[in-house]
């Protein structure tokens, strides 16, 4: 697959220029935003090459036009997962950029949290803590209230009981939603919540 220019547009085609078609990101693996980044270089890159002459002040805005083809050719080579060859629209060389490897994962974590995110997007740590945090919270205290009050109201061992309930109902979910990207960080906090939640219950109940 081949990142070059025609008519200043972003267009990628297979070997040797041929298939060429316009980036989209409606029918390719591509965020929105790394189009609008390719067709705006694209842009820069023909009125720069059109315009600059060797050993002129416009050979620096050569450099960096490359550069930047450069760099949105491997955020293309990570988001599709495949080696993207990089065509030069001044030199007309090309060079072929491999997609970034993912850091190593053991088959203990891959196996806990699924595979990893997906290429070119950031871990939103803070973001996905505090929502754990806030799921872990709502959990204990909704266990708490359960167990103090059956065990109030009827005896320890059905508050015992209903606690094992409610963890043996919910553990299936919090299993499967560990893959999904967005809500495993609420599947975090909960299994979190859980866990704190029965040293509470063991507490009240004993």
């Amino acid at each position: 697959m081949e990142l070059r220019i025609r008519e200043g547009r972003a267009v990628l085609a297979g070997p040797g220029g041929e298939s060429a078609r316009e980036v989209d990101p409606h029918s390719l693996a591509i965020g929105s935003d790394l189009a609008q980044a390719l067709h705006e270089w694209a842009r820069v890159a023909s009125a720069v090459s059109s315009t600059a002459r060797p050993g002129d002040a416009g050979a620096e805005a050569t450099s960096v036009v490359s550069q930047r083809g450069r760099q949105l050719a491997l955020r293309v080579a990570a988001a599709m997962g495949t080696s993207v060859r990089f065509v030069d629209p001044v030199s007309g060389d090309g060079v072929v950029i491999d997609p970034p490897k993912p850091a190593p994962r053991s088959e203990l974590a891959r196996r806990l949290f699924g595979t990893p995110d997906p290429a070119g997007e950031p871990t939103p740590w803070l973001t996905g803590l505090t929502i754990s945090a806030f799921v872990a919270a709502v959990v204990v205290v909704a266990m708490l209230a359960l167990a103090n009050t059956l065990a109030r109201e009827t005896n320890g061992w059905l508050a015992l009981l209903a606690s094992a309930v409610v963890t043996g109902g919910i553990t299936p979910s919090l299993w499967l939603a560990r893959r999904v990207p967005i809500v495993r960080w609420a599947s975090f906090g909960a299994a979190a919540g859980i866990v704190i939640a029965w040293i509470g219950v063991l507490i009240v109940v004993f």
